[in-house]
């Protein structure tokens, strides 16, 4: 087992580490839309939700995977009602086939977030 550590993401703010290499697989960390700086981004759901997918590219592929290699995904929401605005951005980072995914409704998330996504996939080392 290997811990990945990228400055290309936030770093963690609590007692974990960004990912972690085992089995074949890169476990990613939940992340959210903080900036790498550790600025909280604007823009509602769609900014975060494209701050938060940039920072689980960035993990990814400092663990020599990236996000085409992601087998599932779990995502937490804020409000269940930002559910379509999340998959527009969504959409974007990922094509056909999809990913196996989970979307859950949060009452709160850290950082005062509107939205936290980890995942799983495969390694490509």
């Amino acid at each position: 087992m290997s811990t990945i550590q990228t400055e290309h993401a936030p770093q963690p703010i609590g007692p974990y580490v960004q990912g972690v290499e085992a089995a074949g697989f890169v476990f990613v960390s939940g992340q959210t839309g903080l900036t790498p700086s550790g600025r909280l981004v604007e823009g509602g759901i769609e900014g975060q939700t494209r701050q938060v997918l940039k920072n689980l590219k960035a993990v990814l592929e400092a663990a020599g995977s990236g996000l085409d290699k992601v087998v599932k995904v779990n995502a937490y929401l804020v409000d269940m009602g930002e559910f379509s605005a999340f998959n527009r951005v969504y959409e974007e980072y990922f094509d056909e086939p999809y990913p196996a995914r989970a979307t859950i409704g949060a009452s709160a998330l850290p950082a005062g977030g509107r939205v936290e996504v980890d995942c799983i996939a495969l390694a490509n080392r």
